[in-house]
């Protein structure tokens, strides 16, 4: 420990900045306590933006590439293993401690904070993050990550260095001061990305702004605590290269808007008519004005497609209401396509529709095109709305209510509906149904995807239902049957739905004899599609669980 010096006299300069002082310590304009409270300080500030970074990363993934467990594995797998490596690679920079630090934030400000923007730009004018992981932008994910992890690794022995060279204290008392400002920076970090930069200014702006806080931190802590450690040449050179990355992030931030409007079209098509990114999901609409099908995605999947919507939602109710169905439960399907064909069935008193997100609900309702396709259902009185997760919903129904449940949620291979498609999930679904109730689940491609869509069979079956396996093909569309995730015009294929009707007793594939006539699907449609989805079966799959997904 360095001892405390002596009150300077007036006019001299105070010790704590004498040249003179003990071997390696820094000449700093203030004492060394207030020195040493910048440097935990700026420590603090760096390991908030850090995790963002990270954060930013797995989320941007996530939405991209779907399967958000594998995304998070891989990102944050890669960017560990990197600050281990940064971590070793900065050990040769110790004697330039100020001036490496300096780099390195610098390096880092513009890497996370363009992350999201380059990630962004790659998915929307090269196509889609599917197939081997050396393509394009699966690997420039990797590399951000690794470039990432690199320079978040690098801060720690620098900053270590420099907080010893304040004031030396035992290496353990050092390490224990720097991880309890980093572990806090990174808890202030990981709430602030979620609860304000996500809802408030969005992934790209929050990422820009995010670097943009972490240069002047960064450039700050150097360039003026440590500003007599660095050569006239290094402080120009640093001062220089924060400004060029603080233009460049701001430059990205007043061309954002302009920016997404673009990408949106080079994913979407050029009539975007609704975009709006709600607590749950993007949301977009296309078309269905001047003659033009209206297009639906629900985080950046196509759920609704106005050119073939009626084969997917006819073949996903009809089968379903053969039988009573006086009270119907829709979970999801806030669109009301499902609704419009519940509804066309004679003797239905009741609807109920369990949706998570209410800007679906409020866009099917007041959006001309979209509610003129859903037949402005949701203003049928018959029909009750409820805004909430369906698992939590399910768990709190009234047992022996519904007659039949349809369950018209995004596919299976997506993590956050994984708990959708488990077993627990069906057991719930044969609670709320009355004697002799029957279940419909929308349950993925059969033909692109068997092995989830026999999955999605074998859980049914494990929750004590019997079932009947059908699928349905619709016409041809620019986006990727199995994942609906490739830009538009990219390439063209057959969209390829599977259904599942599942009851306690043998259920019978047919249509209702007493009730409306479907515009597409016919009997021998129907059978068609039981024919060819039983072709694809793959016996001997183990159902999905909630503490063991399948898909």
């Amino acid at each position: 420990m360095i001892e405390p010096h002596a009150p300077a006299p007036p006019g001299c300069p105070p010790p704590w900045s004498d040249p003179g002082g003990p071997a390696g310590q820094a000449r700093l304009p203030v004492r060394p306590g207030t020195g040493r409270f910048l440097v935990l300080a700026g420590v603090f500030v760096c390991a908030a933006c850090g995790l963002v970074y990270e954060l930013e990363l797995v989320a941007l993934a996530s939405y991209l590439m779907g399967d958000s467990v594998t995304q998070a594995s891989v990102v944050l797998s890669v960017m560990v293993f990197a600050m281990g490596i940064g971590s070793l690679a900065a050990k040769r920079l110790r004697p330039l401690a100020a001036a490496g630090f300096g780099a390195v934030e610098a390096g880092l400000a513009l890497v996370g904070g363009c992350s999201a923007m380059a990630l962004y730009a790659v998915f929307a004018w090269t196509g889609d993050w599917g197939g081997m992981w050396a393509n394009g932008p699966r690997c420039l994910l990797v590399a951000f990550s690794l470039a990432t992890g690199l320079l978040i690794g690098a801060e720690v022995p620098l900053l270590m260095e420099l907080i010893q060279r304040i004031r030396r204290q035992d290496a353990g008392g050092a390490v224990a001061d720097l991880s309890a400002a980093d572990y806090v920076g990174a808890l202030v970090g990981g709430l602030a990305f979620p609860f304000l930069l996500l809802p408030f200014l969005g992934q790209l702006t929050g990422a820009l702004l995010t670097g943009a806080v972490n240069a002047v931190v960064g450039g700050a802590l150097v360039l003026g605590l440590f500003r007599r450690d660095l050569t006239r040449r290094a402080r120009w050179l640093l001062l220089l290269g924060n400004a060029l990355v603080l233009a460049i992030l701001a430059s990205a931030a007043v061309l954002v808007d302009d920016f997404e409007r673009a990408a949106r079209r080079a994913v979407y098509g050029e009539d975007v008519r609704v975009a709006l990114q709600t607590e749950v999901q993007e949301v977009v609409l296309t078309g269905g004005t001047h003659g033009r099908p209206l297009d639906l995605f629900l985080g950046g999947r196509l759920r609704v497609s106005g050119r073939d919507e009626l084969r997917y939602h006819e073949a996903l109710v009809h089968p379903a209401m053969s039988g009573p169905h006086t009270r119907v439960l829709i979970l999801g399907g806030g669109d009301g396509l499902a609704v419009r064909e519940v509804l066309r069935h004679p003797g239905v008193d009741r609807v109920d529709v369990v949706e998570l997100d209410a800007e679906v609900i409020r866009l099917a309702r007041t959006d001309p095109a979209l509610s003129a396709l859903n037949r402005h259902a949701f203003g049928d009185p018959r029909v009750r709305v409820t805004t909430e997760d369906a698992f939590g919903w399910m768990r709190g129904a009234t047992p022996a209510t519904y007659d039949v449940v349809v369950s018209d949620l995004p596919d299976p291979g997506i993590t956050a509906s994984t708990k959708l498609y488990s077993q627990e999930f069906y057991g719930l679904a044969r609670r709320v149904l009355a004697p002799g109730g029957r279940l419909v689940v929308h349950a993925g491609p059969v033909a692109a995807g068997p092995r989830v869509y026999w999955t999605v069979e074998a859980t049914v079956r494990a929750a004590g239902f019997r079932t009947a396996p059908y699928g349905t093909r619709g016409r041809h569309t620019a986006f990727d049957a199995g994942s609906d995730r490739t830009p538009a015009g990219r390439s063209r294929a057959l969209r390829d739905w599977g259904f599942v009707l599942a009851a306690r007793t043998d259920p019978r594939l047919r249509l209702d004899p007493d009730g409306p006539r479907p515009s597409v699907l016919t009997e021998a449609s129907l059978a068609a599609g039981e024919r060819s989805a039983r072709r694809t079966r793959i016996a001997g799959l183990p159902a999905s669980t909630l503490v063991h997904p399948r898909y």
